[in-house]
């Protein structure tokens, strides 16, 4: 994913053992905090807890929050459950990110009254989809571990319980957990998953999934070539995408991608341009643009941005703070164009629209500081990363800081620069070892 916020987090804390069928994490025996009083509230209700991940920066959390979170709908998600919004720049939202292994934002992970997992949904969704699956793991009441024991064999209720297995793990993006677990079915579960046609399908995206996250490129060819054949809906982006990151330059890796013209272009045409748009359509758009640059077809891959980028700003017209998502995937598109051309006007423009439209967050200031800091303009680009360092916190303090102390030191403000580093690390730097380790090795390497 381009976000699902699909970026990379950085974790703090030791990840917790799997539990006995292999399904998850175990919740820690003393939950401490504010999820320590979710659940008791979640006990005193016989309710579930639903932890709802999310963070500043991530443009597929605003969606949710705009189109789906809200109504008559979660209002019932309301009277059911308890839910716990985590922010996983702060210290105990980054903890609990950790502690769940959650890979990707937003995450919304469900758990029974005494802190065992019941399933997750990741990502970006429609609202119709969103809950159809909320309600099927608040209806279920009983956690993963209680669900792959009763796969055991052909018959229906084994398939079904199955199913939803293997959909948890690959929520999860634990493709070896998965394929462990599936190891130690017996034959005739065996047998029977791979006559059932959903939960084939779900084997091979898994095994797709850990081919690619081995770094096989033989065995993410071919299975990402299966999965690609299947009709995936706006999925097919996000595992076009993985597709594109382990073909490299395999001598088969052009035509497999060739093959997937087709199939995106309807997705583009539908999802994206058409009537039936995707929750996420700013990956789908992304990873078109990705398959036509590793085809060398970079006329198509720019004509697609500045299509989508006209299409949103017909739809945002002078609203730029109405819809957060759709702002910050056009800001996306201009980023893209700008590096496709090397002229950055027009994202320096709506970039200072975006910063006005939103004053209140670092987000903005610092894309815009960072930006320009990496384009030599580190005098233009210092009042905004001070700006963004106003309304800093947690782990993006020291991200600002490490932008801020870059351009000073560029600016030869060296003394500047280990009054910021100091100040951030003595604030946050506990918190988040390894962005402090690098804000240190900056000083270090000026010195």
């Amino acid at each position: 994913m381009h976000s699902i916020c699909r970026s990379t987090l950085r974790m703090v804390m030791a990840a917790l053992a799997l539990i006995v069928a292999g399904c998850g994490p175990r919740p820690s025996s003393t939950p401490s905090g504010e999820l320590a009083t979710a659940l008791e509230a979640a006990r005193v209700r016989n309710a579930a807890v639903i932890i709802d991940f999310h963070a500043p920066w991530c443009y597929s959390c605003y969606y949710m929050a705009r189109n789906v979170l809200n109504g008559p709908e979660w209002e019932a998600v309301l009277r059911r459950a308890v839910v716990l919004e985590q922010d996983v720049d702060s210290p105990q939202g980054r903890a609990l990110q950790q502690q769940w292994r959650v890979k990707a934002l937003p995450t919304y992970l469900v758990l029974d009254a005494q802190g065992r997992e019941l399933g997750r949904i990741l990502g970006e969704q429609t609202r119709k989809d969103f809950y159809a699956r909320l309600d099927a793991l608040l209806d279920r009441g009983s956690t993963l571990e209680a669900l792959a024991a009763r796969v055991t064999g052909r018959d229906p209720e084994s398939v079904s319980a199955a199913r939803q297995v293997l959909a948890a793990y690959h929520a999860r993006q634990d493709g070896a957990g998965a394929l462990s677990w599936y190891a130690r079915l017996s034959p005739d579960a065996h047998d029977a998953l791979a006559s059932d046609m959903v939960a084939a399908q779900w084997l091979a995206r898994l095994r797709f999934l850990d081919a690619a996250q081995r770094k096989d490129a033989a065995a993410c060819l071919a299975w990402g070539a299966e999965v690609l054949r299947a009709e995936l809906g706006c999925d097919r982006a996000y595992e076009l995408s993985r597709f594109l990151g382990c073909a490299g330059s395999h001598p088969q890796a052009r035509s497999l991608i060739a093959a997937q013209r087709a199939p995106m272009q309807a997705l583009l045409d539908s999802g994206v341009f058409g009537s039936a748009r995707c929750a996420d359509e700013r990956s789908v758009v992304l990873t078109a643009a990705d398959m036509y640059a590793a085809l060398g077809e970079r006329e198509a891959e720019q004509a697609l941005i500045e299509r989508a980028a006209a299409d949103l700003a017909q739809r945002i017209g002078d609203a730029v703070a109405a819809d957060r998502n759709l702002a910050d995937n056009l800001r996306a598109y201009l980023d893209r164009l700008a590096q496709l051309s090397g002229d950055y006007s027009r994202l320096d423009a709506w970039m200072l629209r975006l910063i006005a439209a939103w004053p209140g967050d670092y987000v903005y200031p610092f894309r815009h500081g960072r930006s320009l800091l990496a384009r030599g303009k580190a005098a233009e680009a210092l009042p905004y990363l001070d700006q963004a360092a106003a309304h800093a916190y947690g782990v993006n303090r020291l991200q600002v800081a490490e932008q801020r102390v870059r351009a000073l030191q560029a600016l030869g403000r060296a003394d500047d620069a280990r009054r910021i580093a100091a100040e951030a690390l003595k604030a946050n730097g506990p918190w988040f070892p390894e962005e402090a380790a690098r804000l240190k090795a900056l000083i270090r390497g000026a010195a």
